[in-house]
């Protein structure tokens, strides 16, 4: 078999350059703002407010993470981030592959419309709009003064894109699968989770990947719903509170270690499932 090679013209080297170099700027540019907290929460809280963009402490220092430990109850903080993301991960992963599952499968009267509001939601953040409401409507079912309510809603908050995921995956299946089943004696939500949500692994992966970030970098919620109860605060809005911790002047370098450790998990947890989420999102978003 004869080999054939790729030519690269001059105007095509040209180009990859120009690629890469724009996307090292743009990584370069995304990462700096982390790398500044993390070598600030080295520094003396005088040497951030007036060493300018300097991103090396010019003496480093551990004590800022001895300070932001002791001042904050950060082993409460860590807990309540745990049970706040991991609520919001399995009943996103619950209701969401549920949902793929109902409208790639069946078609009932304004499925698609229903479907196309969901798919109109990516697009449209209410943001603040909605905390007064959401916090009312909290009131009125007691549930204004811990974290469940949180879940419920940030869990609500992200259903329009696992959705999506979940139905493009699910569409890729062939549907012989569900006659076979069918078939075989199950109903409709046996063949899914024995058939159908085995089958969902990679978009499973990214989905729980997608809400667990969103519940542990939750703030606004949380700050609101545990206003009254310092016990129930996680870590993002913990941390923020270490920003008071100095004498007359915002204690930045406190609260730089106190998000440096709030943040670890979160690139370890990115460093280990890369692979899953990159291969999830364009099984779920491609496939179909």
């Amino acid at each position: 078999m004869k080999e054939t090679h790729a030519v690269y013209s001059p105007g095509t080297k040209a180009a990859r350059a120009i690629g890469w170099i724009f996307l090292t700027l743009l990584a370069l540019l995304t990462i700096f703002p982390v790398l500044y907290v993390i070598f600030g929460s080295f520094k003396s809280n005088s040497e951030l407010l007036v060493g300018g963009s300097n991103i090396f402490p010019t003496v480093w220092s551990v004590a800022n993470y001895i300070q932001a430990w002791q001042q904050a109850n950060f082993a409460v903080y860590t807990k309540n981030s745990l049970i706040l993301a991991l609520g919001v991960m399995i009943l996103s992963l619950v209701t969401s592959t549920m949902a793929g599952y109902v409208f790639s499968r069946t078609k009932f009267k304004g499925s698609a419309l229903l479907y196309g509001v969901f798919i109109a939601f990516m697009f449209i953040n209410t943001g603040s709009v909605s905390i007064r409401p959401l916090y009312e409507l909290a009131v009125k079912l007691h549930m204004n003064n811990n974290l469940f309510s949180v879940i419920f809603i940030s869990t609500g908050t992200g259903q329009a894109t696992y959705i999506f995921l979940a139905k493009g995956f699910v569409d890729s299946l062939p549907k012989e699968l569900d006659e076979a089943a069918k078939i075989d004696g199950c109903t409709f939500f046996q063949t899914f989770y024995k058939v159908i949500a085995p089958l969902l692994k990679p978009v499973i992966a990214t989905i729980a990947l997608l809400s667990f970030r969103q519940g542990w970098n939750e703030y606004v919620l949380p700050l609101v719903f545990t206003m009254s109860n310092d016990a129930m605060r996680p870590l993002t809005v913990g941390v923020n509170m270490l920003k008071n911790a100095g004498d007359g002047t915002a204690a930045w370098n406190i609260m730089f270690a106190g998000a440096t450790i709030a943040i670890v998990p979160m690139i370890l947890v990115y460093i280990f499932f890369q692979r899953y989420f990159m291969g999830g999102v364009a099984a779920g978003a491609v496939k179909g």
